[in-house]
């Protein structure tokens, strides 16, 4: 079974061009509108995050913060349309953030990916 891979982003059009693009590469892919629709879901099935920093509700930084609390490390790659945002950047890292990208990202995201999935997420 191909792994999972979830993308958070309030823009339909970042969701559909990232279902897209990940499919093209033979590897599952959920997504969501929202931190809160990806909660409701079994966040544990994914074995990386595409999680856009500004989202309506709960932003992706705090949704990655809430699942670090929470025990359920997954590698995370977080995208933004504000790239020369410095201190979000600096609140996105950890140590399972792989990367940090301005949109709209394509082969760089996806190298990302890769990478993230030699990771091994615990929880």
């Amino acid at each position: 079974m191909a792994p999972i891979i979830s993308v958070i982003d309030d823009d339909i059009s970042v969701r559909k061009s990232l279902d897209r693009l990940i499919r093209s590469v033979s590897l599952g892919v959920r997504v969501f509108a929202s931190a809160e629709e990806f909660l409701n879901s079994d966040p544990r099935k994914t074995e990386c995050l595409i999680l856009d920093v500004r989202l309506p509700g709960m932003s992706g930084i705090e949704l990655h913060h809430h699942l670090l609390a929470r025990g359920c490390n997954i590698p995370v790659i977080f995208i933004t349309a504000h790239g020369s945002d410095d201190r979000a950047r600096l609140e996105a890292a950890s140590d399972w953030t792989v990367g940090y990208f301005t949109k709209p990202c394509g082969d760089e995201l996806l190298d990302a990916v890769n990478e993230a999935l030699k990771w091994k997420p615990n929880g």
